[in-house]
């Protein structure tokens, strides 16, 4: 089998090169793009034997709804997680949230998502697209980035190695599951957001209590959500000011917009509310159709919360280096497995 790469025989409706994002660019009007799930994403590097993280992070594939079906042109270790894709190679069944090995001309298909709504395929070493602006993630809106700045196509090839030495198959975590498999609507938290206070206490109780629906025109600019209309007490526009990520920004038709790693970085419509760290990757996996509402906690908690939910991914990730390398840390010190 001759290539060096990923052949992409079915593309999937928008699968673009994510890593962990571009940092330092706000200044010059640059969104960080990168992976939506973040937790998801740098479990699928770490199975696939790649423990870097940051803006040097090797870059991975985020397929949304539906995944691709590719060939493999080299040998490899890859892993998939996030969202729940039904997942065969060479017609056979295999694991997500497991590191498995490829062969040369072997063909992974990625099926329909049963649950969430994003999923990530990495790969040992990473795929090769270059770094732009210190990061390998596909910005959509300026065409940078990624595989050509673009989303993915039947027929490209994403260079890649060959799978190196230290990485195992068969490593497993359990899949890290932030969206409920039944029952809604999602729930996510919201720490107070810097024009709370443009908001009335009947405005801002109508907008917790209420429930809203996933729009199909969210993307990974933000996830806009159809329900009642928010209204402030002078209206929604402001002097424009940098927006943080998971923003919950209300624009003049009162209808909210949760905005994500591809939206801009100044902009001109009040935010009483901010989506949590710890509950992003819920944003990134709620798809058209379901039900959310908000729920508001202090700044305080969602400090304690998102520390929390750092530690548990940071210990889930060890124990997958752990189980690659055949060693256990304890208090900085390596010590070999039996």
């Amino acid at each position: 089998m001759s290539g060096t790469g990923l052949e992409i025989l079915v593309p999937g409706p928008l699968t673009t090169a994510q890593d962990m994002g571009r940092f330092g660019m706000l200044g010059s009007g640059v969104c960080p793009s990168g992976a939506l799930d973040q937790d998801a994403a740098r479990l699928a590097n770490a199975l696939a034997g790649n423990m870097a993280y940051g803006g040097d992070a090797p870059a991975m594939l985020e397929m949304t709804l539906l995944g691709i079906t590719a060939m493999f042109q080299v040998e490899t270790i890859f892993a998939v997680t996030g969202a729940a894709m039904p997942l065969t190679l060479n017609g056979q069944p295999v694991n997500a949230y497991e590191s498995i090995r490829a062969s040369a001309g072997d063909v992974l298909a990625c099926g329909f998502a049963r649950t969430g709504c994003r999923a990530y395929l990495a790969v040992a070493g990473g795929f090769a697209v270059p770094r732009v602006m210190g990061s390998r993630s596909t910005h959509l809106r300026c065409g940078f980035g990624g595989f050509e700045g673009r989303k993915l196509r039947a027929g490209d090839v994403l260079p890649m190695p060959s799978v190196g030495s230290g990485v195992k198959a068969g490593v497993t975590i359990e899949p890290t599951l932030a969206w409920p498999r039944s029952g809604q609507p999602w729930v996510v938290r919201v720490a107070d957001g810097p024009q709370l206070g443009m908001f009335g206490k009947a405005a801002l109780d109508g907008f917790l209590r209420a429930e809203y629906t996933v729009s199909p025109q969210s993307d990974r600019m933000g996830v806009r959500l159809d329900g009642p209309a928010v209204t402030g007490e002078g209206g929604s526009d402001i002097l424009s000011d940098g927006i943080p990520p998971g923003a919950v920004q209300i624009t003049n038709s009162g209808q909210p917009i949760v905005l994500l790693a591809d939206r801009q970085t100044i902009g001109g419509y009040a935010k009483p509310f901010v989506v949590i760290d710890a509950d992003l990757p819920i944003m990134a996996q709620v798809r058209p159709g379901e039900r959310l509402r908000l729920r508001r906690i202090s700044t305080r908690e969602a400090r304690r919360v998102g520390m929390a939910a750092w530690t548990e991914l940071a210990a889930r990730t060890r124990r997958i280096e752990e189980r690659h390398s055949g060693t256990i840390q304890i208090m900085g010190f390596r010590l070999r497995g039996g």
